[in-house]
């Protein structure tokens, strides 16, 4: 049988939101580039471009071939296809709260199941990711795009994704230093106040239903978090005066992206201060002695695609 290749894309992510810890997250304009190759006979090569490169594993403990080890063997397909060539061009920094892991789950999935094909729903694919990640903030809005709302119950996940009325900005702020996710997952506390549940809940369902609307007003707020944000502050100087510097700057809020380190502000378009705003972050990064690079992106609305054959 001819071997085929397949191109995917992937889109970064932020988790959380501000109060939808482990709930809520969205798809992001910059993107994992996957090249997969399914071969017949053993043997495993891996290259790499962009972000990370020196440093991801290039053998069986590559992420990618270990989600696409999963598929085929859901599929049994994995004594078939023993072997793989596979090339990544990674836009999204590791280590710094933009789903970098979830993009190359999802890259995995989506690129096998594409040479199966098209044996999975993404639905199932969702399943799958989650599997592997553990948790479905991120792999979700990977593979749907948009704002996805996520629960799971006995092990099975369900995934809402929408695109909201008012067009956004995201402002994202990297720090020049890793923080990996176990890190900022240690620093959380096992038991919380029912007052913070209760603070989170308020502004989870405010920020779903603002979003939805295109309530701006509604918005203003409703992307602040008692839950993990105020126990991870310690990891990332300055973290709460970088909020006020982009809420001062015109955006609508600003959040702790994923575990972090990245801090991400929304904007409304309308508003046209995107650049002010980033500006404002860096500034008070530096006031703090951290260095960042700014980021502008949108949001991705289509999730992980395939791109060209």
């Amino acid at each position: 049988m001819e071997e085929k290749t397949v191109r995917v894309r992937v889109p970064g992510t932020s988790a959380n939101c501000g109060p939808g810890f482990d709930t809520l997250g969205l798809a992001c304009t910059i993107y994992n580039d996957l090249d997969l190759t399914l071969k017949r006979e053993p043997g495993l090569t891996i290259t790499m471009s962009g972000e990370g490169a020196a440093n991801i594993p290039k053998d069986n403990r590559n992420i990618v071939w270990r989600s696409v080890q999963y598929l085929l063997r859901k599929a049994g397909r994995a004594e078939e296809f023993r072997g793989a060539v596979i090339h990544m061009d990674n836009q999204v920094p590791l280590s710094r709260g933009l789903g970098s892991s979830a993009t190359a789950i999802v890259a995995g999935l989506t690129g096998a199941n594409e040479l199966l094909g098209r044996r999975y729903r993404r639905q199932e694919i969702l399943q799958m990711a989650t599997e592997i990640e553990g948790h479905p903030d991120n792999v979700a809005p990977a593979i749907f795009g948009g704002f996805t709302i996520n629960t799971v119950t006995k092990g099975r996940v369900r995934c809402f994704y929408f695109l909201p009325r008012t067009q956004l900005d995201l402002v994202v702020a990297v720090p020049d230093f890793y923080l990996p996710t176990r890190v900022a997952r240690k620093a959380l506390p096992e038991n919380v106040p029912m007052k913070d549940a209760v603070y989170n809940v308020g502004r989870a369902a405010m920020l779903t239903a603002a979003l939805l609307r295109g309530n701006e007003r509604f918005l203003q707020g409703a992307f602040e978090d008692a839950l993990h944000q105020p126990y991870r502050a310690k990891l990332i100087p300055g973290m709460y005066d970088v909020f006020k510097a982009a809420r001062d700057a015109g955006a609508l809020g600003a959040s702790l992206s994923g575990a972090g380190p990245c801090l991400i502000a929304y904007v409304p378009k309308h508003r046209e201060c995107t650049e002010a705003v980033g500006a404002a972050m860096k500034e008070t990064f530096r006031q703090h002695e951290v260095n960042a690079e700014i980021l502008n992106l949108e949001l991705d609305t289509k999730g992980a695609q395939i791109i060209e054959k």
